[in-house]
């Protein structure tokens, strides 16, 4: 076969060299045939776009002509010539095929419109779909756009560790890591596990969260962000949660509720925009396949200026709604923690843009937030999308060590976890305020998807490890 530089599908298609000899790899998504013509729709997974190789059959071996099945992979040279069909506006006429990897009638993508269910018992194959070509393309866009935004803020990217000793929110709900023999663990007069001998020393465990080392920079270099995997050990089957996902967490010195608030707002939007303004071919897939109401919702949220609310006067709304009627799974009462069906209320129902919801009661918020005069809330936020519910949350710091360490004591967190944190409040400390943006969350508003287990590529469950 000439040696030939390949080109990428997506610039192939951009191209006007008509005449010109090219090279393209892939993989076949469809072919059908007559006796003396065949067409066979390639992807190479640069776009979601497929090119049309037109082959002459009388100019190709026959054999090799039942090798371009569904799924098999080719190297095509040919002429890139302009189409008279419709639905492209160039095509391929083939001079030479290569079978670069065969694929026979066992190949699990063959027929069309499997379930979503069925997709993640062959997630290590679903990236070939349109659909999940289109998601993960989305998926890198939006890491992109991330890093981007901070870095022309002045932000810094700050690693903060996986395994760690703490729990950030205080729930317990964590991995634990050890190279201990499970089956011979040894243990005190109490009947604790005793952690000498394991590799730290120390019960440790797959971090919930980057915050609290997050903090820590902040405090050194201004303005910094995290983002990397968080492990939650939830046992939450719904369509909203996993078990293993990646987190968005920016930090900022000297900044208080207010700029909080500000900067999650001017974030997000700056994101959707990202996605409007680079994946418009994808969105617009997703649009007609999957959610007809996306590319609407996405303009909505940038050119909308979101609602800040305080807790109290949201369960005010909420518990008038009860009272005209209106039916929820979950109570409402002033101190209950706001489930998703009530964080929709507000955001699609009555105000139909997003929400910030702000000064929630210090019982139902984690021990590091502000507390406010009245001394029952705190200066927490949480950012309320349609569809998704919270999609960002987070607060202002406690920056006074005295109040600080009261409500550590009060919540009997362990001191041996927290003596690190505290020197923050104890040498220099400053007001400031980060929150949380759950990647995956992003990508199901960004992508109109109905199940977060379908924005990540290979979902950790309970009961699902696989891949």
């Amino acid at each position: 076969m000439k040696a030939i530089r390949r080109t990428r599908i997506s610039d192939l298609l951009k191209s006007t060299a008509y005449g010109t000899e090219v090279n393209v790899r892939g993989w076949v998504r469809t072919r059908r045939s007559s006796k003396q013509v065949a067409f066979v729709a390639l992807n190479d997974g640069s776009t979601i776009s497929n090119v049309q190789i037109v082959i002459d059959v009388e100019k190709f071996d026959e054999d090799m002509l039942k090798l371009l099945t569904t799924g098999a992979c080719l190297s095509v040279n040919g002429m890139l010539v302009e189409s008279i069909g419709g639905g492209q506006s160039v095509e391929i006429q083939a001079t030479e095929i290569e079978v670069l990897g065969e694929c026979d009638n066992t190949y699990p993508l063959q027929k069309k419109g499997q379930t979503m269910e069925y997709m993640r018992t062959v997630a290590h194959l679903r990236p070939r779909t349109n659909t999940f070509g289109a998601v993960f393309r989305i998926r890198h866009n939006m890491a992109y756009a991330i890093h981007k935004f901070f870095h022309d803020k002045g932000f810094y990217y700050f690693h903060t560790p996986i395994i760690t000793a703490s729990d950030c929110e205080g729930a317990g709900q964590m991995f634990q890591v050890t190279t201990m023999n499970l089956y011979d663990l040894k243990k005190d007069e109490e009947g604790c596990i005793k952690y000498d001998s394991d590799f730290f020393g120390k019960q440790a465990s797959l971090t919930v969260s980057g915050q609290l080392e997050g903090e820590l920079a902040a405090t050194a270099l201004g303005a910094i962000y995290t983002f990397g995997p968080t492990f939650r050990a939830e046992n939450s089957n719904t369509p909203r949660h996993l078990a293993e996902f990646w987190m968005i967490e920016p930090e900022v010195a000297f900044n208080d509720i207010t700029d909080n608030m500000d900067l999650a707002e001017e974030f997000i939007k700056y994101c959707v925009q990202w996605a409007l303004d680079h994946c418009m071919e994808d969105i617009t897939f997703l649009n007609n396949m999957i959610d007809k109401g996306l590319i609407e919702r996405l303009r909505s949220i940038v050119d909308t200026e979101f609602v800040r609310l305080a807790y109290t006067d949201g369960i005010k709304i909420l518990e008038e709604a009860v009272a005209a009627g209106h039916k929820f799974e979950f109570p409402v009462y002033w101190g209950v923690d706001l489930a998703s069906e009530h964080e929709r209320y507000l955001v699609e129902h009555h105000f139909k843009r997003p929400v910030i919801l702000t000064d929630y009661p210090k019982e139902i918020k984690a021990f590091y937030m502000k507390q406010n005069e009245d001394g029952k809330t705190v200066r927490a936020m949480d950012v309320l999308f349609p569809k998704i519910g919270e999609i960002i949350g987070g607060s202002e710091r406690e920056a006074d060590y005295g109040k600080l360490l009261a409500r550590i004591e009060e919540l009997g967190i362990p001191m041996k976890d927290m003596w690190w944190y505290l020197d923050t409040r104890r040498y220099g400390s400053c007001p400031h305020s980060g929150f949380g943006l759950g990647f995956e969350r992003l990508l199901l508003f960004v992508t109109g998807m109905a199940n977060i287990r379908d924005v990540i590529p290979f979902p950790r469950t309970p009961n699902n490890a696989e891949f």
